[in-house]
């Protein structure tokens, strides 16, 4: 009678995570990507699920842009320092974004990947860029009352784009403008880059919340512009 030889398997550790990341752009692999490692590393460790992650970063998402957008008002008469609001969006949005890299690296490293765990996440990511949206529509209306709507619907809008092309970029028909991976190139798509952004937005929130109007403003003229280019790009793609 033969006795079954047990072998340890070694847990996966910080790199294994960090290495199967998707980067996003040079402030999310140089921040919320090895965030999300760690914290893709402690679900592991706890024993939850992919999408368990995901779900998390729902909740805080939400709650940090519900809290600016009830928050806009008091802010704006000076009720309520502006700073702690601000502190509140830096923070809270970099962790949900973080738990947002976490779910897929985790799913990645563990095998644990599904197709419902993909269409969880990305309507989890609506949301919560939805929620997003709205705090830094408030925060600029309540800022300035005559803010016209249709820089607001402008916004919000072409703020989609991100979320689409990030559909479009996956799978076999996936296709950048610029392949190009120099660090001036780099540098450039940081006004892409998801991470980087909601960054700039929780400072603003921060430091100068009445700012927040051309923020909106410089969000719809680049993310407007990128729709415009990958129109021409994928154009001329189609009829070559």
């Amino acid at each position: 009678m033969h006795s079954a030889i047990m072998v340890d398997v070694p847990r996966p550790a910080f790199h294994d995570f960090y290495r199967v990341n998707r980067g996003g752009g040079l402030f999310s692999e140089a921040l919320s990507q090895r965030l999300g490692a760690a914290f893709a590393l402690t679900g592991q460790r706890l024993g939850l699920s992919p999408t368990a992650l995901t779900l998390t970063n729902l909740v805080i998402g939400l709650s940090v842009s519900v809290t600016v957008i009830a928050l806009a008002g008091p802010v704006a008469a000076g009720s309520v320092p502006a700073w702690v609001v601000g502190l509140v969006a830096l923070v809270g949005w970099q962790v949900a974004y973080a738990l947002d890299c976490a779910d897929g690296q985790l799913a990645r490293v563990t095998g644990k990947r599904s197709a419902a765990g993909a269409r969880i996440d990305i309507l989890c990511d609506v949301a919560t860029q939805i929620a997003l949206v709205t705090a830094l529509s408030a925060t600029a209306m309540a800022q300035h009352p005559q803010l016209p709507v249709w820089l607001v619907a402008a916004f919000a809008g072409t703020w989609m784009v991100n979320l689409v092309t990030s559909v479009l970029q996956t799978g076999d028909n996936a296709a950048s403008m610029v392949t190009s991976t120099s660090l001036p190139v780099r540098l450039v798509k940081l006004v892409r880059d998801y991470g980087a952004v909601i960054f700039v937005a929780g400072v603003v929130l921060l430091v100068a919340p009445a700012s927040t109007t051309w923020l909106i403003a410089a969000f719809t003229v680049v993310n407007g512009g990128f729709l415009l280019a990958s129109i021409a790009f994928t154009a001329r793609a189609a009829t070559r």
